[in-house]
């Protein structure tokens, strides 16, 4: 199938992309759009130029799979492309629906005219790959929209409706109809009127003391971007083009355009956007396997992640039945989840009939009875097999077959759950993360009798609730909690070797992460990790999980809704506050442990720690937890606070090199015995040949 279509209906050419899904602007469719162009240039019989693409997408832009490959670059280029549409003597009309994105939208600011549908989104979202708009659009969108409003689009990557931008130059129409019929019938019109050709590169850029406003953009993009080269190197490429010529400011595009590719951090980003999409992708279950219909949700458990939960349903338009044991818990739940609502209208996120219609879709209940017409049923009990095995027997014998019975399990055994019902073909762990009305990540976890159509499901299920799904298989903490412990543990061998809880954090955050160890400790609730101890060390008598938080456990100091954990808290302020009692509890163990201490470098810490993930990464994959390294990166980004300028763990390990991680590790490991237990290198990182990538 040809990826452009050309005909020719009543003296209007018509040139149609078809390269699904969203006509993405690879080699082969940007030659054809040349061809197409020139055949229409040529041909008397053509007064006029409809260029366009389907209902779903004019173009989502680039073919992000030629990045760094030779196609990239082989002529004509998309700059070659709207070269070629701007000297077009005839008028081309671009008619705009579904999306249109980065070059697509490049590519539409190239025609002379543009017809748009209403609901169409436009954008130049190249920011979130570490980059520039390379085609143009940094000297065409300031052309049509002025400068404030298109640095804005440029610099943030936001993406908007064509009917908000209906007043401005870069729309002659926007209409409700059919919008190839609207541009046929403008291009028609053009025509009768000899109405002269309007090439966006002949205006001028219209702001009042420019230079003036540039300047503060400066400091507010530097102060709010300090990982991130790209949106200053936006902003640059933006400023030329209200004080170079048009050509020169093309130049200085294409310059930064390049700096920006071959920086780390681009990589990194594109590494992510292409990691997102794979996650989604399960090597045995096809892409058309059928779904399993998802109309009304349940919800044992009304406390914070239950609630959380809820919320995310209730955003989606889903009906939700939240189920607690006692009233009082039950009313305090709803009580949250309206103060949430509340907080966002507030805000000026929501407006109060948004809120009214969310709270309409809940429902409650103190009778597991009423859950039996739920399609979909998520536990958010307390973290205890007792507890669960409780509720999943009791879900097991009033909800429907048919339905799904997932538990919100951050480590427990999902096929012990899934033996406690006479279905575990229907159980499936969908681990939220809290704040779960928030938190983007849920993790997927896939018990050895989970059907393939439960999986499917609960993978879409994730992106109607704008989530990011990641399948993990059954084991203690699953992918990301597992490699918690040993990012804990390394960060806890720093803290008994001589580094302090601030120290630690500090360098951490340095490196970009988005709170340190201790920090991120606080928030969560110490007490938590003290109860997953206390089961392992039943379960393990023989190993020792004892750490410095037991201590600070046993005083109460369980974070930061207690006031005090790691720091301390005054009331109402999230402020961590270094506290000499820690230092005296941290003192005390690390003499009760006979432990000489020492001083660590920024480096060090960094290094302990982010290999430490590196490494359980590397064994998860191994034993097939993770079906790819770059799941592993997608979990840490999205739920553990990686900065995403390193585009994960496991990608960072391979941009160092996995043979300089393994010589650190090995360093490490030289210190002591104990350290040589804990920093034995995974297989697969000591098996990995010179730049092979961990898959």
């Amino acid at each position: 199938m040809s990826l452009v279509l050309y005909d020719v209906v009543d003296g209007i050419a018509r040139i149609t992309l078809q390269n699904p899904p969203v006509n993405g602007l690879g080699f082969a469719v940007r030659k054809g759009i040349v061809e197409a162009l020139d055949q229409a240039q040529g041909d008397a019989a053509v007064a006029a130029i409809v260029l366009t693409g389907n209902e779903r997408a004019f173009s989502g832009g680039a073919d992000i799979t030629e990045f760094g490959t030779p196609k990239s670059g082989w002529q004509p280029t998309l700059r070659t492309v709207i070269e070629v549409l701007e000297q077009v003597s005839k008028p081309v009309v671009a008619a705009i629906d579904g999306v249109c994105l980065g070059g697509g939208l490049e590519l539409a600011l190239g025609a002379h005219f543009r017809v748009a549908a209403a609901q169409a989104k436009v954008g130049l979202p190249e920011v979130n790959l570490g980059l520039l708009p390379g085609g143009g659009g940094t000297q065409r969108l300031p052309r049509v929209l002025g400068l404030e409003t298109a640095l804005d689009m440029i610099v943030t990557g936001s993406i908007v409706k064509a009917s908000t931008l209906a007043d401005t130059p870069l729309f002659d129409r926007v209409v409700e109809t059919s919008v190839v019929e609207a541009a046929t019938e403008f291009a028609k019109e053009l025509v009768r009127q000899s109405t002269p050709l309007k090439r966006i590169r002949d205006l001028n850029v219209t702001q009042p003391d420019a230079q003036a406003f540039l300047q503060v953009a400066r400091k507010n993009i530097a102060a709010a971007s300090k990982h991130q080269p790209a949106p200053r190197l936006c902003l640059e490429a933006v400023a030329g083009s209200a004080s170079l010529p048009f050509d020169q400011g093309l130049a200085n595009e294409r310059k930064l355009f390049l700096q920006l590719m071959n920086s780390p951090e681009s990589l990194a980003l594109r590494h992510v956007f292409a990691a997102e999409r794979a996650a989604t992708k399960i090597p045995d279950v096809p892409a058309d396997t059928p779904l399993r219909d998802i109309h009304k949700v349940g919800v044992i458990g009304a406390g914070t992640m239950g609630g959380g939960i809820s919320m995310n349903f209730l955003n989606a338009g889903i009906p939700v039945m939240l189920l607690e044991a006692e009233q009082a818990a039950l009313d305090r739940g709803v009580g949250t989840i309206r103060r949430n609502y509340e907080n966002s209208m507030k805000r000026g996120r929501l407006t109060q009939e948004q809120l009214d219609e969310r709270m309409a879709l809940l429902s409650t209940t103190l009778r597991y009875e009423d859950l039996v017409d739920v399609d979909l049923v998520i536990e958010a009990v307390f973290e205890e097999l007792g507890v669960k095995e409780k509720v999943f027997k009791a879900l097991d014998a009033v909800v429907k077959p048919g339905a799904i019975l997932a538990s919100n399990t951050s480590t427990l055994n999902v096929d012990a759950i899934a033996a406690l019902t006479k279905r575990p073909e229907d159980v499936i762990g969908l681990h939220f993360f809290s704040p779960a009305n928030v938190m983007k990540l849920l993790e997927i976890v896939r018990g050895a009798k989970t059907a393939k159509d439960v999986l499917a499901t609960s993978i879409a299920l994730a992106k109607k609730i704008n989530k990011k799904p990641v399948v993990s298989g059954v084991c203690d903490g699953f992918i990301g909690n597992r490699m918690l412990n040993s990012y804990r543990a390394a960060s806890e061998e720093l803290l008994l070797g001589g580094a302090s809880p601030e120290s630690i954090d500090k360098a951490l955050e340095a490196f970009g992460f988005a709170m340190g160890p201790y920090r991120m400790g606080d928030l969560a609730g110490l007490d938590i990790g003290w109860a997953i101890r206390k089961r392992r060390q039943t379960e393990n008598p023989d190993a020792d999980f004892s750490a410095v938080a037991d201590r600070l456990c046993e005083t109460g100091r369980y974070g930061q809704k207690a006031g005090a954990g790691w720091y301390r808290y005054e009331t109402g302020n999230r402020t961590p506050i270094v506290d000499p009692a820690v230092d005296k509890i941290i003192e005390d163990y690390r003499a009760e442990k006979g432990i000489t201490t020492r001083t660590y470098t920024d480096r060090e810490i960094v290094e302990r720690c982010v290999y430490a993930l590196v490494n359980e990464g590397a064994k998860i994959l191994e034993e097939g937890i993770a079906l790819r390294a770059s799941d592993i990166d997608v979990v840490y980004l999205s739920g553990y606070g990686f900065p995403l300028h390193r585009g994960g763990p496991m990608h960072y390990a391979q941009q160092i090199g996995l043979f300089n991680v393994v010589r650190s590790m090995r360093g490490f490991a030289a210190q002591s015995d104990k350290a040589a237990e804990f920093w034995q290198p995974a297989r697969l990182l000591q098996c990995a040949e010179p730049g092979q990538a961990l898959k």
